[in-house]
């Protein structure tokens, strides 16, 4: 029953989509562990790490595409799911740190000491628990998803201004942790990560498990997402996104199916927080800046919005290209973010991808028409190449 639904979910391009996360998933990380220092093929380990970040963005761009390319549902606050995802696994490896801290507490956090905390917060109880922790991963972004979306779909705020209500959302959540009393670093946020389960977090195979576990994760979401907009629901979303008046005439609980998509999303955000987390070393509010938001939808709409690969493709270029304009260019950069989103807009509106379906459809009709083409022998000798049935 599985293979039959997951071949019927999955495309041609989908399907060597997977298979290419699948080999780079397991070869970077074999050439990083495997191969000598300074062969031509070994990837250092900082690369390892800054290829798991990118990996991590394109997991977040593909959470965006569900609800906007395929429920026509436009956030530009989702970075806050990522954040709060990445907050719990921060909170997690926080306690791992144990009396090496510069306090040296066994139980406190060292800016909890620093602080003049007494004693630890209720919500950081069990969190020394790595499944524990994996499950506020899930938990936690998913239900404020569910009460946000619940509150804003049956009161059917759409367009405009669902998207600044979500907006207002991350920005209230920046506000919130910017506070020391919150317990949970305040402007500092969670820093200095020294384990998880058990092994060290700088160590190389704890960096290139890290990738795997990331590409692991981009598979099953490319999976899961694919799963979801080939079925009947699936059907339904897109049906929301094109004609929500009609849909909802037609006797569809529309804010039912926008709340599915959104509680989706929002725990695959989640998840390529927790993932972001251990393999940059830091969280902090400034994860839950809405310029963040807003930079996730420019990917979704660089590499296409409404497929599935697009918004990967999207995220990962867009994030390559920003590593090296930030270092080359550093001033340049929002310019030249402006700018890709205006020529994607104007240009582009399907995106990278959207382009060579564009091309390919272009070289079908051309191939097509030259094969329906009469040969110079058949014009010589005045035969139809398609000859009309008789009347």
């Amino acid at each position: 029953m599985m293979p039959h639904v997951l071949t019927r979910s999955l495309d041609r391009s989908a399907t060597i989509f997977l298979a290419v996360v699948a080999a780079v998933g397991i070869l970077i990380p074999l050439s990083n562990l495997l191969l000598p220092a300074g062969s031509m093929f070994q990837v250092p380990t900082y690369l390892v790490a800054l290829f798991g970040k990118y990996v991590c963005y394109a997991i977040l761009a593909l959470s965006i595409d569900l609800i906007w390319g395929y429920c026509g549902i436009l956030s530009l606050g989702h970075g806050a799911f990522f954040a709060i995802g990445g907050y719990a696994m921060g909170m997690y490896l926080m306690r791992q740190i144990g009396t090496r801290g510069v306090y040296a507490n066994p139980i406190l956090p060292d800016f909890m000491v620093f602080l003049n905390w007494k004693e630890l917060p209720w919500y950081w109880y069990g969190m020394d628990n790595f499944w524990i922790a994996m499950l506020m991963v899930v938990l936690v972004p998913g239900l404020l998803a569910f009460v946000f979306g619940f509150l804003a779909f049956r009161s059917r705020v759409t367009g405009v201004y669902l998207s600044i209500i979500t907006q207002a959302m991350t920005y209230a959540l920046l506000l919130a942790f910017f506070r020391n009393d919150m317990g949970f670093g305040g402007n500092n946020g969670l820093t200095d990560f020294k384990d998880i389960l058990g092994q060290s977090i700088s160590a190389p195979g704890t960096r290139a498990s890290l990738f795997a576990a990331s590409a692991i994760a981009l598979a099953l979401a490319v999976l899961a997402c694919s799963m979801i907009v080939n079925s009947k629901l699936g059907k339904v979303m897109v049906a929301v996104r094109d004609a929500e008046s009609r849909t909802r005439f037609l006797g569809y609980r529309v804010e039912y199916v926008k709340l599915f998509a959104f509680v989706v999303s929002a725990i695959i955000a989640g998840i390529a927080g927790a993932l972001y987390v251990p393999q940059v070393g830091i969280i902090n509010p400034s994860e839950f800046d809405p310029a963040n938001s807003i930079e996730v939808v420019i990917w979704t709409a660089v590499g296409g919005r409404g497929t599935i690969i697009g918004p990967i493709i999207g995220g990962i270029l867009v994030n390559v290209g920003k590593s090296y304009f930030t270092g080359a260019f550093p001033e340049y950069w929002l310019f030249a973010l402006g700018a890709l989103f205006v020529v994607t807009t104007l240009f582009l509106p399907k995106g990278i991808v959207g382009l060579i379906g564009q091309y390919r459809a272009a070289t079908t009709r051309r191939e097509q028409h030259d094969r329906d083409a009469p040969t110079p022998q058949q014009v010589e000798a005045g035969v139809d190449p398609q000859p009309r049935p008789a009347e």
